[in-house]
């Protein structure tokens, strides 16, 4: 199967996306157990379809693709906030998320609302934050 130029162009989003995600929450305050939470669930993977068409968007109406990687990562966020929430025991209580443990199988059901809830707020701070 031929390369699209499109898929090259994904590959490149996919790694500037992941760049950035890991960036995210990895000091160590004194509520890192908060912030581990949080990456757990943000670096389980995926396809990243939600940031890389944000990044595709921006690049077809002109935009630097690269000033939105901030925007797509907060749409990431807030979608991997829904998806903790949703395996928790008072919903779908999941205890596999792409194939490993959930984030309350991890680290406990407060914590794991904690982390869903957190990355709400983080998805705004980065939007708000974004260059240009």
């Amino acid at each position: 199967m031929e390369k699209t130029a499109f898929d090259a162009r994904y590959q490149e989003y996919l790694a500037a996306i992941e760049d950035y995600l890991n960036g995210l929450f990895a000091e160590k305050p004194h509520w890192a157990d908060l912030y581990e939470a949080m990456r757990y669930s943000v670096l389980s993977g995926g396809k990243r379809l939600r940031p890389v068409m944000t990044l595709e968007f921006a690049r077809l109406c002109g935009l630097d693709w690269h000033k939105t990687v901030p925007v797509g990562c907060a749409l990431e966020l807030v979608h991997t906030y829904s998806l903790i929430h949703d395996d928790l025991p008072c919903m779908d209580d999941d205890d596999l998320r792409r194939g490993k443990p959930t984030n309350h199988k991890v680290y406990g059901e407060t914590l794991a609302v904690l982390a869903g809830d957190a990355l709400q707020p983080a998805a705004y701070r980065l939007i708000l934050t974004a260059p240009g």
